[in-house]
C-alpha cells in the first residue's frame, strides 16, 4: 500500500484513542515494571540512609520531600527536546513515532533515569562521570566528559536557534519571556537575601506572565527584530549567547532556581491544559499511520531513534539525576517515583507533541503543508509551528482562548523550556572546560569568565557556518544539527546504561533488563550516524561530516571499553570498585 493509501485509510483514528493508549501504557509500566525493577533488580532499601542525611550540609545535600523533588527533577529534565523530536519524526507516520515514544520511555529511558538516580543515591551522591571512572575505568571517565562536552556544545547551538526562531515567528513572546527573566531575578533576591518564601511570589509571577502574554499579543504581534547580524534568527542567537554567558556566571539562586520554579508551574499547567483541551476537542488524526519514504527523507529505520531523543531516552537526564537530584533524595524508595516516574512524565510531554503535530490540523492538506517533504519538516519554523499551531487548536477548546493567544502561550512554554536547557548546558559546558583544564594544567581556561566565554560563544561556529549547495546557495549547519544532537545524547545514554549494566553484573544481579536497551541504543545510534555521515559527505558538509566521525570514534571507544571490561569480569580480573 502506498503512503497515500495508508494516510487515506487511517484518518478516522481519534487522537483521544492514542492518548488513552499512551497514558495507560505509562500507568501500567509504573505500577508493574518499575516495581519489578525496584524490588528484584535494584533492591531498594528504605532503611538505608541516603546521602542527603549522611552528608547533609543544607546547601547541596538536603533531604527533600519526594513531591517537591519530583517537581524539581521533572522540570529539570523536561525541555524543548521532547517536543521537537516528535515534531520532526511524524513525517514517517504516527505509528513508529508513537511506538518509540511509549515503549522507549518505558523500557529504555525510564530504566536509564531510575538506574542512574539509584546508583548515585546508593553511592554518596556521586556523579555519573565519577561512577563511570570507578566502575569501568579512568579512560571511560575521560570518554564520558568528552561526550558531555560535545553534547552541550551542540545543545547550546540548537536551542539558541530554537528560541531565536520562535522569537522571530511569534514576536508576541518577546515581552513575556523577558518579563519572566527580570522578575525571576527579583524573586531570587527576595528569597535569598530577604528570606521570603518561594511559592507565593512564583505563583504571582506565573499569573502575571499570562497577563503579559496577552499584552504581548496586543502590542507585539507585528514587531520583528532587524537583521543586525546575518538573519533575524542569527541576530537573536547572538543576543541569546550573550545572555547565556551572563547567566552561567551568576549565582544559581539569582536567576536559574527561581525561573525554573516558575517554569515548573508552567509545565504542569500547560500540559494539563493541553490534555484537557484534547479531550474536549477530540480531533481526528490527519497524519499518515506510516510513510517509510517521504520526499527527501532518509530511512525511518534507524533515523527515528535519534530524531526522537529526549522523548524516549536522554543521556542528559543522567547528568541531572546524579548531579543534583541524588543529593536531595530523602528515602531510597523515592528514587522509583522520581527517577522512573519523571521520565514517564516526559513521555507524556512527547506524546502530546506527537498528537499536536498529527491531529492539530483540520485537514490532510494543512498537515502536508508542514510535512510535504523532508526539507519542509526540517525547517525549524515549520517544525515548531506544527506543534505551536497544532497544540493551540487543542487549547481553543478551553474558554477565553483565541488562536493568537493560544499560540503565544505554547510558544512561551517552548521558549521557557529551551531557555532552561540553554542555561543549564552553558553552565555544564563551563564546568567541564574548567575540569579538563585543571586536569591538564591549563590555568587560563580554569578562569570562570574565560571558560564561560568558550562555552557560550564557541557554538556560534555551528550557527554561522554552512556549506555551499550545488546551486551556489549556503546551507546553514544549524538546519542539520538535530541529528547530531540526538546521536550524541543517545550515545551518552548508552554509556550510562553500560555503566549501570556492569554495576549490576558485579553484584550478581540480572542485568539483561539494562543490557538489552544498551545494545539496542548503541546499534541504532551508530547505524544512524553512518547514514548521516554518508549524506554529509555527499552534500559536501565537511564540518558535520567531521562531527559525525568524532561521534563514531567515541562510540567505538565506548564499545571497546565495554568489551574489555566484560572480558575482565568473566576472567575475574577486576578489582573491587569500592561502591555499594
Amino acid at each position: 500500500m502506498t503512503a497515500g493509501g495508508v494516510r487515506a485509510t487511517m484518518t478516522a483514528v481519534n487522537s483521544v484513542v492514542l492518548a488513552v493508549f499512551g497514558l495507560c501504557a505509562f500507568a501500567l509500566a509504573y505500577r508493574f515494571y518499575s516495581r519489578f525493577l525496584a524490588t528484584r533488580i535494584f533492591a531498594l532499601d528504605g532503611e538505608r540512609e541516603t546521602p542527603a542525611h549522611t552528608r547533609s550540609d543544607r546547601v547541596d545535600f538536603v533531604p527533600t520531600s519526594r513531591h517537591v523533588l519530583f517537581g524539581h527533577h521533572f522540570t529539570s529534565i523536561a525541555g524543548a527536546a521532547p517536543i521537537l523530536g516528535p515534531a520532526i519524526a511524524v513525517i514517517w507516520g504516527w505509528v513508529p513515532a508513537l511506538i518509540w515514544v511509549v515503549f522507549g520511555s518505558v523500557f529504555v529511558g525510564a530504566v536509564h533515569d531510575f538506574g542512574c538516580l539509584f546508583v548515585s543515591t546508593r553511592n554518596g551522591g556521586s556523579s555519573i562521570a565519577d561512577l563511570t571512572g570507578k566502575i569501568v575505568g579512568p579512560r571511560a571517565r575521560l570518554l564520558f566528559l568528552l561526550f558531555v562536552l560535545f553534547l552541550t556544545w551542540v545543545v547550546i547551538a540548537v536551542f539558541a536557534v530554537v528560541i531565536g526562531t520562535l522569537f522571530d515567528a511569534y514576536p508576541a513572546t518577546v515581552l513575556p519571556v523577558n518579563f519572566e527573566i527580570v522578575f525571576a531575578v527579583g524573586i531570587g533576591y527576595l528569597v535569598h537575601k530577604r528570606g521570603v518564601g518561594l511559592l507565593i511570589p512564583s505563583l504571582v509571577v506565573l499569573v502575571s506572565l499570562y497577563l503579559m502574554i496577552g499584552v504581548g499579543v496586543w502590542i507585539g504581534s507585528d514587531w520583528h527584530l532587524p537583521a543586525l547580524i546575518g538573519s533575524p534568527v542569527q541576530t537573536w542567537v547572538v543576543l541569546l549567547v550573550i545572555y547565556s554567558f551572563v547567566a552561567s556566571v551568576l549565582p544559581v539562586w539569582l536567576l536559574l532556581q527561581p525561573r525554573d520554579f516558575i517554569n515548573s508551574h508552567q509545565l504542569f499547567v500547560g500540559l494539563g491544559a493541553l490534555y484537557l483541551g484534547l479531550l474536549i476537542v477530540h480531533p481526528t488524526v490527519q497524519a499518515p499511520a506510516f510513510d517509510p519514504h517521504p520526499e527527501g527523507a532518509g530511512p525511518w529505520f534507524p533515523l527515528l531513534f535519534i530524531t526522537i531523543a529526549c522523548g524516549a531516552i536522554s543521556g542528559f537526564h543522567g547528568l541531572v539525576g546524579s548531579g543534583t537530584t541524588s543529593k536531595q533524595v530523602d528515602n531510597e524508595l523515592d528514587t522509583r517515583p522520581i527517577g522512573y516516574g519523571s521520565m514517564l512524565g516526559e513521555g507524556c510531554l512527547a506524546l502530546m507533541a506527537l498528537l499536536a503535530c498529527c491531529a492539530g490540523f483540520e485537514s490532510e492538506a494543512e498537515w502536508a503543508q508542514h510535512y510535504a517533504s523532508w526539507n519542509a519538516a526540517n525547517g525549524l519554523r515549520d517544525k515548531l509551528g506544527a506543534f505551536v499551531e497544532g497544540g493551540a487548536s487543542f487549547l481553543q477548546g478551553l474558554p477565553l482562548l483565541t488562536p493568537e493567544l493560544s499560540q503565544a502561550i505554547l510558544a512561551v512554554i517552548v521558549i521557557s523550556f529551551a531557555a532552561t536547557t540553554l542555561d543549564t548546558a552553558t553552565r555544564i559546558q563551563r564546568l567541564i572546560v574548567q575540569e579538563l583544564a585543571a586536569g591538564y594544567q591549563l590555568a587560563p581556561l580554569q578562569n570562570t569568565y574565560v571558560a564561560s566565554a568558550i562555552a557560550a560563544f564557541s557554538p556560534l561556529i555551528l550557527v554561522f557556518g554552512g556549506s555551499t549547495t550545488p546551486d551556489g546557495k549556503t546551507k546553514p549547519y544549524f538546519l542539520e544539527l538535530w541529528p547530531i544532537f540526538g546521536a550524541s545524547n543517545q550515545l551518552l545514554g548508552a554509556l550510562s546504561l553500560l555503566v549501570l549494566s556492569f554495576y549490576l553484573i558485579r553484584r550478581g544481579k540480572n542485568a539483561w533488563f539494562v543490557l538489552v536497551p544498551t545494545a539496542l541504543l548503541s546499534f541504532m545510534t551508530i547505524f544512524a550516524l553512518l547514514v548521516h555521515l554518508q549524506r554529509f559527505v555527499a552534500d559536501g558538509q565537511v564540518l558535520l561530516a567531521v562531527l559525525s566521525v568524532v561521534l563514531l570514534s567515541l562510540a567505538a571507544w565506548v564499545l571497546a571499553e565495554g568489551v574489555l571490561k566484560l572480558r575482565a569480569l568473566r576472567r575475574g580480573e577486576v578489582d573491587q570498585d569500592g561502591l555499594e
